[in-house]
């Protein structure tokens, strides 16, 4: 059964701070992402993850993407450390990526900590030999190819089959972006999330997404490390406060860009824990 997700179960994955907190214990987020060619893709995941709430974010990245990552998010950490989950991959090309950065991909993705792979990552997140909780978040062209490249047919017109289907075939929960963005998890489970607005289909916004994803991954990992539906349900519930936030930014129909879109989360994450 796919069930549409809704505000209500958003705010499931939501927890607010109390007085006991510390930043470990709100969850701490590990970014490998933005290049030289895309540097920008940093900042916007940075502070995506920043503006969904969580103890601290520290970015692992090249200088350049660091210095304006820094610029943007001075709190930010750019020192190797604990973490409770990554993302990697955004920003990111895997034909440009140096043999350096291939090995330290792929220690991250054999590891026990939940992974988020984005983009220029995505091809070593359905190697064999990733086997962290990972939630994978291609679009629709890149989810061609990552069939193509395991021997999967082309997934044809139902995107929930098909997503459910590399789910299986890959270990890992599928997030395919869309208007309708489809969720997966192996052994069945699937959600729906609606697009909050037409105006996200704008460069950078799948960035956000990713930093939003990872925010509520690493905060539900400072309790018990998720996995299965549980991961499935945090990657659902991060696309339904993209899409509103995206809805917020532009309230009266106004064009907005991917840093708007993360400027306006604190709204949506309100609004879910309000509901």
């Amino acid at each position: 059964m796919v069930r549409e997700w809704t505000r209500e179960d958003a705010a499931h994955a939501l927890r607010r701070p109390t007085a006991a907190d510390d930043k470990y214990s709100r969850g701490v987020l590990g970014m490998r992402t933005g290049s030289d060619a895309y540097p920008g893709a940093a900042v916007l995941g940075v502070e995506a993850a920043w503006r969904t709430g969580l103890g601290m974010v520290r970015y692992l990245g090249g200088p350049r993407a660091a210095g304006l990552v820094l610029a943007r998010r001075p709190e930010t950490v750019t020192a190797d450390g604990r973490v409770q989950a990554w993302v990697i991959g955004s920003g990111t090309d895997a034909a440009a990526r140096t043999p350096a950065e291939t090995a330290a991909l792929r220690a991250l993705l054999s590891d026990t900590d939940p992974v988020v792979a984005d983009a220029g990552a995505l091809d070593l997140a359905v190697e064999e030999e990733a086997t962290a909780p990972r939630i994978l978040t291609p679009h629709d062209r890149e989810h061609a190819r990552l069939r193509a490249a395991l021997g999967l047919a082309p997934a044809g017109t139902d995107r929930v089959a098909a997503a459910a289907d590399t789910a299986e075939a890959t270990g890992a929960v599928v997030l395919l972006k869309g208007a309708v963005t489809i969720v997966a998890a192996p052994g069945g489970w699937a959600a729906t999330v609606e697009a909050g607005t037409p105006w996200l289909a704008t460069a950078g916004t799948g960035d956000v997404l990713a930093g939003v994803i990872g925010a509520l991954v690493a905060g539900a990992a400072a309790g018990s490390p998720p996995d299965g539906s549980a991961l499935a349900a945090l990657a659902a519930s991060g696309a339904w406060l993209h899409g509103r936030a995206g809805a917020l930014a532009s309230a009266g129909d106004r064009p907005i860009t991917a840093l708007d879109v993360a400027d306006a989360l604190p709204g949506a994450v309100a609004e879910a824990l309000a509901g």
